[in-house]
């Protein structure tokens, strides 16, 4: 199982997953052209297509958009902003360098994303925000497992 081994041996099971999809791969080749200062494909065309192909369905399956997320160095980083995604298997991004090297943003790391779990992101999302998300997303994959909102005191 994919999610119980090192993240080091993870990296390309995630990157043999996502080649599944070709519509992201297409967008990946085609912003490493673009020569930005700083740039990721981020958030559900990711996790979303490794749902899919992790359950047996069309990579490409429910993906509404891709997202591409670039910023000037100077300000805040695209990481932190990711860092708040309402759940932290969205919280993912893979840029592409002239070479074909992928670079992987993952700071919750990759196991909940291949086991199918959606945690909650409390850094600043709000409660809502995840709950609808979960519901959408449930629907469409009844096989995640949702955790709920942590209860504060």
């Amino acid at each position: 199982m994919i999610s119980r081994l090192p993240l080091d041996e993870q990296l390309p099971a995630l990157r043999t997953t996502l080649s599944h999809n070709p519509t992201l791969l297409t967008v990946l080749d085609r912003a490493a052209t673009l020569a930005l200062p700083g740039w990721y494909l981020t958030a559900g065309c990711l996790f979303q297509t490794i749902w899919n192909v992790t359950t047996g369905r069309p990579p490409e399956q429910g993906i509404k958009d891709y997202d591409l997320f670039s910023y000037d160095p100077a300000d805040l980083s695209y990481e932190a902003a990711i860092d708040t995604f309402a759940a932290t298997t969205c919280c993912l991004g893979i840029r592409l360098d002239p070479h074909d090297h992928w670079h992987v943003y993952a700071p919750h790391g990759l196991a909940d994303i291949f086991n199918l779990v959606l945690r909650p992101n409390p850094v600043l999302a709000p409660r809502e925000v995840y709950e609808t998300k979960a519901e959408r997303w449930q629907r469409q994959w009844p096989e995640l497992r949702v955790l709920g909102w942590p209860e504060t005191d």
